[in-house]
């Protein structure tokens, strides 16, 4: 029993590390893939979060606030073309279909982080809280990527 306990622990601990130690706690019904925090030169106060959420429910969920201890502000974002001019804009939710996923991604929908307490480390895991419609969190460990790298190579990161 000792052995296969001890077997059991390595392999999680061995799926997070392969995941790149993206795993939220608890077992939540939106399942996040691919978190990432751009990394922005250290003269620039803001940077996004980008991740994919999948709605594991038969009902539409949406995130509608988050939360980070890294900036002063954090806000739900999109880009809209405005007299042919792309313009990010605040939005006050992020819809995820029953049943589907909705990708936050640079150009499109992401969390902003606005007012960096400091400058953002090249591989630093930035604490993202996920707040829902029906009042649920989870919090989401995203790292700090150069632009460009942003979708690690190695598959999904989760968060559940």
């Amino acid at each position: 029993m000792k052995k296969l306990f001890s077997a059991l622990a390595m392999f999680l601990l061995v799926g997070m590390a392969q995941a790149g130690g993206h795993m939220a706690h608890g077992n939540h019904p939106i399942e996040v893939h691919k978190p990432f925090v751009r990394l922005m030169p250290p003269s620039q106060p803001n940077t996004g979060a980008f991740m994919v959420l999948n709605n594991t429910t038969d009902k539409e969920m949406a995130l509608v606030r988050a939360e980070s201890g890294v900036s002063r502000v954090v806000e739900l974002h999109t880009h809209t073309m405005v007299d042919g001019v792309m313009q990010m804009r605040e939005i006050p939710r992020i819809a995820i279909p029953a049943q589907g996923r909705t990708e936050l991604k640079p150009g499109g929908l992401h969390v902003m982080l606005i007012g960096l307490h400091e400058p953002l480390q090249d591989g630093q895991q930035v604490d993202i809280t996920l707040v829902f419609e029906d009042g649920s969190q989870q919090t989401v460990h995203a790292p700090v990527r150069h632009p460009g790298s942003e979708m690690p190579m190695h598959g999904h990161g989760h968060g559940h």
